[in-house]
């Protein structure tokens, strides 16, 4: 099980959270913040500290935001980003989860 950041970071990005995070997991989208699953030691110092409660256990992901799940596993591959071993050593990307490019912020992701 992992960390994932869910729908109310998008368009948000407040970044707390990477300053939190002892592991360097945690890498930017255009509109989003991703943790990358394999990297995250399941610590949890990154969701107390997230502004707009958008850090979730896996397990603890709310049904209508359960495609972030799908959204954070699948965006390294996706981008070629894969695990690189920490986000200090990668540009942000300009990309996103292709699902995610249709939402808005003030949606929720039953996609």
């Amino acid at each position: 099980m992992t960390y994932v950041i869910a729908q109310p970071c998008v368009d948000v990005k407040d970044k707390a959270c990477i300053d939190e995070c002892p592991v360097d997991c945690i890498y930017e989208g255009t509109r989003m913040l991703y943790i990358q699953p394999d990297e995250c030691v399941d610590c949890g110092a990154c969701e107390p500290v997230c502004p707009v409660e958008a850090i979730f256990y896996e397990d603890d992901v709310p049904d209508d935001q359960a495609a972030f799940i799908r959204f954070n596993a699948e965006f390294f591959d996706l981008t070629g980003i894969g695990s690189p071993g920490g986000a200090a050593s990668t540009d942000v990307s300009d990309r996103d989860h292709p699902d995610l490019t249709s939402l808005t912020a003030a949606e929720g992701a039953d996609a």
